[in-house]
C-alpha cells in the first residue's frame, strides 16, 4: 500500500504557512474546502472550552473626540479551530474571516504561536 499524501491548499494569505499536522476537518482552510476572505485579525486566546472553537481577544485604540485622545479597548470574538492547529489559553493567533459557520462563529484560525516572554 502506498501512503496517500494529503493535498494542502494555498489559502492566499502572505506569511502564513500550512501546519505540519494533517487533519480531515471539512472546515479547515488548508485541508478542507472552507474559503477565506475579508479581514485578517491577530489576537490572544482567552478560552478553548468550546468544541472545535476558541474565544480570542483583540485590543485596539478608540478615539475620544471630546479630548482628542485615544483609549484602549478590547473585543472578544469566536473562531473555528481546525484539528491540525493546537492552541492553549494565552497563545497568540492569526484569524481570518470566512463564511458563517454557526450563529457566532464566522472566523477560522490559520496560525498560532507562543507569545515571547521578555526577560529582565
Amino acid at each position: 500500500m502506498a501512503d496517500k499524501k494529503q493535498k494542502v491548499r494555498n489559502i492566499g494569505i502572505p506569511n502564513v504557512e500550512p501546519p505540519d499536522k494533517v487533519c480531515d476537518d471539512p472546515l479547515c482552510p488548508f485541508h478542507g474546502s472552507l474559503p477565506v476572505r475579508g479581514r485578517i485579525m491577530e489576537g490572544k486566546v482567552t478560552s478553548t472550552k468550546m468544541h472545535k472553537a476558541i474565544t480570542f481577544q483583540t485590543d485596539y485604540l478608540g478615539l475620544v473626540k471630546k479630548y482628542s485622545r485615544y483609549e484602549r479597548r478590547r473585543s472578544k470574538k469566536h473562531a473555528h479551530l481546525p484539528d491540525c492547529i493546537e492552541v492553549e489559553v494565552g497563545d497568540s493567533v492569526k484569524v481570518v474571516e470566512c463564511r458563517p459557520i454557526s450563529k457566532t462563529v464566522s472566523c477560522v484560525v490559520v496560525a498560532a504561536w507562543k507569545p515571547e516572554v521578555e526577560e529582565e
